[in-house]
C-alpha cells in the first residue's frame, strides 16, 4: 500500500507551486483518497459510521452491445481515486478503514479487454488501506452490521445503491453524505490544484494551437478537432465539457456546440473549451479574430469592454472576498462601457436597477472548478447577500439563498465576464419595462458579433490569487495569430 508523505491536507497555494508541470503529473495519482475520507468524515461530524459509495457501472448503449463512455461518479472518486468501473468502497469512520472493492475476475472479458484492475494492483495503485474482489462485499457488510454499535449509521448517497443483501430496517442516512462531500470538495488540497493546474496546462497549449492555425482554418468543426487532438496527444484523453467554439453570431448562444458552420466572413470566435486531467476540469474561454487583427472598431470595443471587466474582478479576488460583490461589479463595469458605446442609455444607478444589463450579461460572473467543471461547494458564490442589487438575478441563479458566502483559501473559481448581443434576448427586451434604457438601433449593430467571453481558472490562496490559466489572451493572444511571438 503506497503512502505519500509529502502531501497534505493544507490548501496553500505557495506550497502547491512547488507540483508544477517539472514533475510527473501522472505521479502520486490518488494520493488523497484517505485524507479525503478523513474529511468527509469530519465534515460529517460522525464518529462512527459506514460511507458506502458505488462506482459507475459499466452500462451498454440501449440496443445495442456497445457500452457507454465510461466516465466516473465524482463522488466515488473523491474517497477513492479509483477510475475504473465497476467498483465500490466503504469507509468505516471509527476504525479509519478506507477498503475499494473491484470487479471480479471474468475470463470472457480479460480475453477480449484485458483482465480487470487485480487487488495487487489496486493495493499498491490507490491510497486505500484493502482492496477486496467485489464477491466479498456482502460478507463485509455483514460483518459491520454484526459489529455495529448503537448510534452507528450507514451513509448512502442514493437509496437504489443499498445493497439488496442488507435487512431493510438498517438504520441508513441519506440526507447528510452529500452535504458533507460537497463542503469538503469546495476547498482543493496540494494535489488537487496540481491536477486542475496539469488540466490547464493542456488546455493553453491546444488554445494556443488553434491560434497558431486559425488563418487556416475555415469550418468550426477544424477548431474543435485540433483542440481535441492536442489535448489527447499530450496525455488529455478527455474533456471537462462539450467544446464550444462557436463563430459570428453563434457566439451569442451561450452553450452552442454544433461546431460545424463555415468561418467564412465572422468576426470572431469564442471557443470555450477545457481538459480534463485525472478526473479534474480546467475552464477556459477565448475570443479572437480570425486575422490577429480586430475587424472593426465595434469587435474590439466590445473585446476590450470584456477584457477590463475580467482585469478589474480579478485583480480583487482574495481570502474573505464576497464574490457576489465581483459580479456586480462587473455589471457596473458593463454598464459604464454599454453607456459609452451608445448601447444603453441614462445613468448607471438608473440601468443597473432596471436589469437592463442583463439583455448583454445573462450569467453569472464564475462558478468553482474541481472534479466537475461545475464544482460543488458548501454554497454557491454566486448566492445573494442580505442586499439585493439587481432585481433579476434570480432568473438565473440556482441555487440561490439569502446567504452570500466568502472566497476563502484554496478555492478554485472561474472568471468569465461575457457580452452578448442575441437577437431573441432584444427581441424579448423591446417589451419589458427596462427597455427605455435600451437603443436598440446601435444594439443591433453589434449582433453579427455574436458575443465575447473571457474565462480564467483562479486559485484563491493566502495573501490573494494565483491565476492557473496559460492560454494566451489579449495582445499575446493577437500576436500568436498574427505568428510574431
Amino acid at each position: 500500500m503506497r503512502r505519500n508523505a509529502w502531501i497534505s491536507l493544507r490548501p496553500v497555494a505557495d506550497q502547491a507551486k512547488r507540483y508544477s508541470t517539472g514533475r510527473d503529473p501522472q505521479a502520486d495519482l490518488t494520493a488523497l483518497a484517505k485524507q479525503h475520507a478523513r474529511r468527509v468524515a469530519q465534515k460529517l461530524g460522525a464518529s462512527r459510521g459506514l460511507i458506502f459509495l458505488s462506482g459507475q457501472p459499466t452500462i451498454n448503449l440501449r440496443d445495442s452491445d456497445q457500452s457507454r463512455p465510461f466516465r466516473q461518479r465524482r463522488y466515488f472518486y473523491y474517497l477513492s481515486g479509483a477510475d475504473e468501473a465497476d467498483c465500490s468502497l466503504t469507509y468505516d469512520i471509527e476504525r479509519d478503514l478506507l477498503t475499494l472493492f473491484v470487479p471480479d475476475f471474468d475470463l470472457h472479458r480479460a480475453i477480449w479487454m484485458g483482465p480487470t484492475l487485480s487487488r495487487e494492483e489496486a493495493q499498491d495503485r490507490y491510497d486505500v488501506d484493502y482492496v477486496r474482489y467485489h464477491t466479498s462485499l456482502k460478507y463485509e457488510l455483514q460483518e459491520w452490521l454484526d459489529e455495529r454499535k448503537q448510534g452507528s449509521e450507514l451513509y448512502l448517497i442514493h437509496e437504489s445503491e443499498l445493497p439488496k443483501t442488507l435487512p431493510k430496517d438498517l438504520p441508513v442516512n441519506l440526507g447528510s453524505l452529500i452535504p458533507a462531500m460537497d463542503t469538503a470538495r469546495g476547498i482543493k488540497d496540494e494535489y488537487e490544484i496540481r491536477m486542475i493546474r496539469e488540466a490547464n496546462r493542456v488546455s493553453g497549449l491546444a488554445h494556443r494551437k488553434i491560434l497558431e492555425n486559425i488563418k487556416s482554418f475555415s469550418n468550426e468543426s477544424q477548431i474543435e478537432g485540433s483542440f481535441l487532438s492536442t489535448c489527447i496527444s499530450h496525455g488529455a484523453r478527455n474533456q471537462a465539457y462539450q467544446i464550444i467554439a462557436a463563430s459570428g453570431p453563434n457566439a451569442a448562444v451561450l452553450h452552442y456546440d454544433r461546431n460545424n458552420e463555415t468561418l467564412h466572413e465572422k468576426p470572431l470566435v469564442c471557443l470555450d473549451a477545457g481538459a480534463e486531467w485525472n478526473c479534474y476540469a480546467s475552464d477556459v474561454t477565448r475570443t479572437f479574430p480570425l486575422t490577429g487583427e480586430w475587424p472593426s472598431e465595434c469587435v474590439r470595443d466590445i473585446y476590450k469592454l470584456v477584457e477590463r471587466m475580467q482585469e478589474e474582478t480579478i485583480r480583487r479576488v482574495g481570502k474573505g472576498v464576497r464574490y457576489r460583490s465581483l459580479h456586480d461589479l462587473a455589471h457596473d463595469i458593463a454598464i459604464e462601457g454599454l453607456l459609452a458605446l451608445g448601447v444603453l442609455k441614462g445613468e448607471v444607478g438608473e440601468v443597473r436597477d432596471s436589469g437592463a444589463s442583463k439583455v448583454f450579461f445573462p450569467h453569472g460572473l464564475g462558478h468553482h472548478v474541481g472534479l466537475e467543471v461545475h464544482d460543488v461547494s458548501e454554497g454557491s458564490i454566486m448566492a445573494l447577500g442580505a442586499r439585493r442589487r439587481l432585481n433579476w438575478a434570480s432568473d438565473y441563479l440556482s441555487p440561490c439563498t439569502l446567504s452570500a458566502p466568502l472566497l476563502e483559501e484554496g478555492m478554485v473559481i472561474t472568471v468569465e465576464p461575457g457580452l452578448y448581443f442575441s437577437p431573441l434576448a432584444l427581441g424579448d427586451a423591446r417589451k419589458q419595462p427596462f427597455a427605455k434604457y435600451i437603443d436598440f438601433d446601435v444594439a443591433e449593430r453589434y449582433v453579427h458579433i455574436g458575443g465575447v467571453r473571457i474565462e480564467d481558472d483562479i486559485l484563491v490562496t493566502a495573501t490573494g490569487y494565483e491565476n492557473l490559466t496559460t492560454a494566451p489572451k489579449g495582445e499575446e493572444m493577437l500576436a500568436v495569430i498574427r505568428g510574431s511571438a
